[in-house]
Parts: structure tokens; C-alpha cells; sequence
């Protein structure tokens, strides 16, 4: 199992136009994939849920992955937070 855990730069947060690319980029993996703001927790494969968070600039935001390729998806999805969030 592998955890990252990002505060988030962008103004606005967790917004529709990353969140869909989080979830693009996180269903690229055969891995288990949760997000959590420190209180809820949601697929990270799932807009609704991702955007269910409400993860606002300041926040921290974990990821959990666990799997057969949780390396490589951890690897990619830190490249994904600090470029895009």
C-alpha cells in the first residue's frame, strides 16, 4: 500500500477540468485508488465522488493505492498533483 498525501495549490481547488483528469489519469491502473479530505473518502476513479469532496485550495488531499501496480500509479499520480493541483 502505498499513501500521498498533497496540499492543494490551485485557486479553486479540485475543480470539474482536473477532476476529470485525475480520474483518466487514475483509471489507467489496475490498482484500488481512494482520495480522502480528512473526513470523507471517495473513489478516485469516479468524478462524482472525487467532486463529492469538495476539496478546496489549502486542503490536503491522500491518496491511497493498493494494488498490483501501486508503484507506478503512485509515482504517476504525485507527477499528476504537483503539475495540475
Amino acid at each position: 500500500m502505498k499513501q500521498i498525501s498533497y496540499v492543494i495549490t490551485d485557486e479553486l481547488g479540485i475543480h470539474a477540468r482536473p477532476a476529470g483528469l485525475l480520474v483518466k489519469a487514475a483509471a489507467g491502473f489496475k490498482s484500488s485508488i481512494k482520495i480522502s479530505n480528512g473526513t470523507k473518502e471517495a473513489d478516485a476513479k469516479r468524478i462524482l465522488g472525487l467532486m463529492g469532496l469538495a476539496i478546496k485550495k489549502g486542503d490536503t488531499a491522500t491518496l491511497t493505492i493498493e494494488g498490483p501496480d501501486e508503484d507506478a500509479a503512485a509515482e504517476a499520480l504525485e507527477k499528476f498533483f504537483k503539475e495540475n493541483l
